[in-house]
């Protein structure tokens, strides 16, 4: 099999990964979902990449890190490249983005009182006993168990 050259200022999509951060695979699926626009192709078929498709991929990888979702990630897009569209826009984003952070971590400390009630029970009352009467594994098992905080698991 010829290796075809890319030419300067072109990318292939290993070198395109390598710079951005981003996993082939995954630049993959954001061009099949219309994240990132469809690549140039060689002859032979090969993927092209510019280096404006790496400054994309990396705002996209910074968005995805910050944990916001494809949709919202879509709209930070098209807003970074909108001249008519207001600043607010991405706040707001950004702002619901950090609401719904909030909730999560509220919702994990919880998990995680629980959690330190189960090790601190298991301490007391069965470690090193027969697993199946472990109180964190009957715990676990107990449809009416609450999670933390005096409410109940969702």
């Amino acid at each position: 099999m010829q290796h075809e050259t890319v030419k300067a200022g072109r990318l292939s999509i290993g070198e395109l990964a390598e710079r951005t951060g981003c996993s082939v695979p995954t630049i993959r699926f954001y061009e099949e979902i219309g994240l990132v626009p469809k690549a140039a192709r060689t002859g032979g078929g090969r993927r092209i990449y510019a280096e404006s498709d790496a400054k994309l991929l990396t705002f996209i990888r910074r968005c995805r890190d910050f944990g916001f979702p494809v949709e919202q990630v879509r709209d930070l897009v098209a807003l970074s490249t909108s001249r008519d569209r207001n600043c607010f826009e991405a706040r707001d984003l950004a702002g619901s983005h950090l609401a719904s952070l909030r909730q999560k971590i509220a919702e994990m400390r919880k998990l995680e009182r629980s959690l330190e009630e189960f090790v601190a029970r298991c301490e007391i009352e069965c470690a090193g006993g027969p697993a199946a009467e472990c109180v964190i594994l009957g715990d676990l098992g107990d449809a009416g168990q609450e999670c933390g905080a005096g409410e109940a698991c969702s």
